[in-house]
């Protein structure tokens, strides 16, 4: 299953007291591959060395860039589809891109995907994610 996570999920899932940690454990163990680009990635670094420290973020991102269910990926078209917060379009070019099953995002500005037809792509919240990475775990 390939999927993006908004930097907001990445970040709650960095703590090991985080009822979102199976979400990080999740990717580290390669239950679910990741679908990232140039864009993303620079943000989840930015972000996450604002929110924590800097050693934090350099270590996340030598390890997103070292798993091999990471998909790094080019994004040659930029869409327009959320409006209230352009910048998290880079998620849904990625998304589109890299033909992903979900993208992860507790972001209320995602909400606006489920009015889209086309191009369709299925938001769902971090705690849903923790429900799809159960049924993963059932099926193997």
């Amino acid at each position: 299953m390939k999927v993006i996570l908004d930097t907001n999920v990445l970040l709650i899932s960095l703590l090991k007291t985080s009822k979102f940690r199976p979400i990080l454990d999740g990717l580290i163990q390669k239950e679910f591959d990741l679908v990232i680009s140039n864009d993303i990635l620079q943000e989840y670094i930015e972000i996450i060395e604002r929110k924590t420290t800097p050693i934090i973020s350099q270590n996340l991102s030598e390890l997103l860039l070292n798993l091999s269910n990471v998909n790094k990926i080019e994004v040659y078209y930029r869409w327009a589809l959320i409006s209230k917060d352009p910048d998290d379009n880079k998620f849904i070019g990625c998304a589109i891109a890299g033909n992903v099953k979900f993208v992860v995002s507790n972001d209320k500005h995602f909400q606006i995907l489920k009015e889209i037809e086309f191009p369709s792509v299925e938001v769902i919240t971090a705690d849903q994610f923790l429900v799809e990475l159960e049924k993963l775990k059932t099926i193997h």
